[in-house]
């Protein structure tokens, strides 16, 4: 019986394939920070203050998070944050 050359043997191939389709299934439910400018986070903490999710408390120049109690100092980071939470808590991720 003769041995298999190792050169011709695939059967990690499909690991490998499954491996780099997980690895762009992780990269595509990422949430791209980098398209978030100030312009953009101010829209979106003000359409959260307008939805009663977000509540700026004037005095110590802070806008608080009410879903999860969290202070942010920034709007950028309230943004980039609320982006986040709202892809944790997809109730479609839920489904599958």
């Amino acid at each position: 019986m003769a041995t298999p050359d190792l050169h011709d043997d695939t059967s990690a191939d499909y690991e490998q394939f499954e491996q780099a389709l997980l690895a762009q299934d992780r990269d595509a439910a990422r949430i791209d920070t980098a398209d978030i400018d100030d312009t953009m986070a101010r829209s979106v903490v003000d359409d959260l203050v307008d939805a009663d999710v977000v509540t700026p408390v004037p005095e110590d120049s802070v806008l608080v998070h009410e879903t999860s109690s969290t202070v942010f100092d920034s709007a950028t980071q309230l943004a980039v944050f609320h982006q986040g939470w709202t892809a944790a808590s997809d109730p479609r991720e839920e489904d599958e």
